[in-house]
């Protein structure tokens, strides 16, 4: 019968990837593959692997293959319905908690929430956030409400997250004010090769691209955005590489302040963003 070493000398996959998938197709720890790497394993079990790895070597996102990927230290549930959530986006995360920090029960709205990565990760890190969630996709809509369930307490302060099915600020209460918006849209260009290449060939097209110039959803954020801002409140998109001046002119042109950009750890500028001052 086949082992763990067996399996890890024999995978085609780098040795992570191997690690990961064996952990959740035997439901062990990590450490375990190393302390039980002889042990003989279920022939069903080693099926199940093997079939994994062949979807992986066809592409597949491991994400999707496990069902989970971790995002601001916390494990989100993963489907083909919602974007992937990566590192580089914890970024604006960490920005919009230094935003609302010192704000007593500030209002946080995410907009196209998808996995519900970046509503949960703020509702989490501030227990008295009133937050808001808006994404269009029925789909991903059920998975971030999963992932809400999952991991936050049904005691928290500041309740819990409200999500709406929704074009962006469409159901959003008109009266409502906010100290924080947030979003990471729709933001590759129609054109762009990368959308046939990698995990992007697996994932939702409309969460990636707006079939367009790769701007159409941020000039529609920017445009509406100042309209349930409360004074002092901030609006900070996520956006390509190469559209921070552009997303950086286009949140002057609506009269927004203390404009700027952020650059993520590989120095890319990442995540744009101003105040709404009154």
């Amino acid at each position: 019968m086949k082992t763990v070493a067996d399996l890890l000398r024999a995978s085609a996959l780098p040795a992570l990837e191997t690690r990961i998938l064996l952990t959740r197709v035997l439901g062990w720890r990590r450490t375990e593959l190393i302390t039980r790497d002889h042990e003989p394993l279920d022939a069903a079990a080693v099926g199940q692997f093997e079939a994994l790895v062949k979807r992986r070597m066809h592409g597949e996102p491991i994400a999707q293959l496990v069902g989970s990927r971790e995002f601001f230290g916390l494990d989100f549930d993963v489907t083909p319905d919602v974007l992937i959530p990566r590192p580089e986006t914890e970024l604006l995360v960490e920005t919009g908690l230094a935003v609302i920090d010192g704000r007593e029960s500030p209002r946080v709205l995410d907009l196209g929430t998808g996995t519900g990565a970046i509503a949960v990760a703020l509702a989490f890190a501030r227990d008295d956030a009133q937050v808001w969630a808006v994404e269009r996709s029925e789909a991903a809509l059920a998975v971030a409400r999963r992932n809400a369930a999952k991991l936050l307490s049904p005691e928290r302060a500041g309740g819990a997250i409200a999500f709406a099915s929704s074009d962006w600020t469409e159901a959003i209460d008109p009266s409502l004010r906010f100290d924080l918006i947030v979003s990471n849209p729709p933001y590759i260009a129609s054109d762009d090769p990368h959308l046939e290449q990698g995990d992007l060939r697996f994932e939702p097209r409309g969460a990636l691209t707006d079939d367009a110039d790769g701007l159409s959803a941020i000039r529609v954020i920017v445009q509406r955005a100042p309209f349930l801002l409360a004074p002092g409140g901030a609006l900070w998109l996520e956006h390509g590489y190469d559209q921070a001046e552009a997303v950086r002119a286009l949140l002057t042109e609506r009269g927004l302040t203390e404009v700027r950009s952020a650059t993520d750890l590989a120095g890319i500028e990442r995540i744009s963003g101003g105040v709404f001052a009154a």
